[in-house]
């Protein structure tokens, strides 16, 4: 088992990707209503080594080391990546023993102002900053952030993020129904796509359990706006489910305990699907059933029916 390595998991934009966690949960420089990974608990903008630099570049070196079949690397997690002082190095690391590996940054973008930030990321293939709104007001009851942090700056560092890296950018936009898909909103979110000139817009909505209960999934019809808006100026892709390898036929010689830390790994980062943990941990449904139903019993986890099925998540 690993402490900071996550998966590989099933992802709806990525494919088989191998999650890297750079920052404790849940520390971030946002609080964002719809995060999968729950309610922020640590609010910040500082940039620190949150976890030993060089022991995640051991877990990195001995998973690599087998040769996995992984469509990227993601710094991804529980909280906001660029946080993570190390993430240069750590980048460097990979593309310096691994270089066939790629390697794609999830990150609500707060950071990418930064130029030194900005230097770091320059091993890194493709970065997937998010976008939910492109007015002070908006932004601040969809995404939460500290008092320091305003909407202007966040397209700010967007727009000079694009204008200095050679990375691939796709813009992430978190369509919340009766939030930011106003006329209006989508007209200032409209403006500022123009302005940061992304490759692709990918338009996003709820999938599995988010920070506030409130949150529904975005219907085709709320989405169609946003599509009708953005396509004359950049591709827009609407992200659906994730295709989930099956692994009813595979075994392992495990003990429950460790198929128990094996879950608790997966869901202590997001809720998961029965499915997408037999992936990840590549077992059989029916050797983690039993597992995750004592699991429930006992109350260290929460199951949660959404669209796309059950949801297991930490209490």
């Amino acid at each position: 088992m690993y402490k900071y390595l996550f998966g590989p998991v099933s992802s709806r934009r990525l494919g088989i990707s191998l999650g890297v966690d750079l920052v404790p949960p849940k520390t971030c420089s946002m609080d964002c209503v719809y995060c999968e990974a729950g309610r922020t608990t640590c609010l910040t903008l500082e940039r620190r080594e949150y976890y030993p630099t060089n022991e995640i570049i051991g877990e990195l070196g001995n998973f690599l080391s087998g040769g996995p079949e992984l469509d990227y690397i993601t710094f991804s997690g529980a909280g906001e990546p660029t946080l993570h002082s190390g993430i240069g190095r750590i980048a460097e690391f990979i593309k310096g023993k691994y270089p066939d590996y790629k390697i794609c940054l999830i990150t609500n973008g707060t950071l990418l102002g930064d130029a030194k930030l900005a230097k770091e990321l320059a091993a890194v293939d493709l970065v997937i900053p998010s976008l939910d709104a492109a007015d002070e007001a908006t932004f601040r009851k969809i995404n939460r952030p500290g008092p320091l942090l305003s909407c202007s700056t966040l397209i700010n560092s967007l727009a000079s993020f694009r204008k200095t890296c050679k990375t691939s950018l796709w813009l992430e936009i978190f369509v919340v129904a009766g939030l930011n898909d106003s006329p209006e909103s989508i007209e200032a979110i409209r403006k500022a796509v123009v302005r940061i000139k992304p490759d692709k817009v990918q338009l996003n909505s709820l999938d599995r359990p988010g920070a506030e209960k409130w949150v529904g999934k975005a219907s085709e019809k709320e989405l169609l706006p946003f599509v009708k808006a953005l396509e004359p100026h950049v591709k827009v892709e609407i992200i659906g489910k994730p295709s989930v390898p099956e692994q009813e036929g595979k075994s392992k010689t495990i003990s429950a305990s460790d198929v128990e830390r094996g879950i608790l790994d997966l869901v202590r980062r997001r809720p998961c699907t029965l499915a997408e943990i037999s992936s990840a941990l590549a077992l059989g449904k029916g050797r983690i059933l039993p597992v995750i139903d004592a699991m429930a019993g006992a109350g260290r986890i929460k199951v949660e029916k959404m669209d796309r099925g059950l949801f297991y998540k930490l209490i």
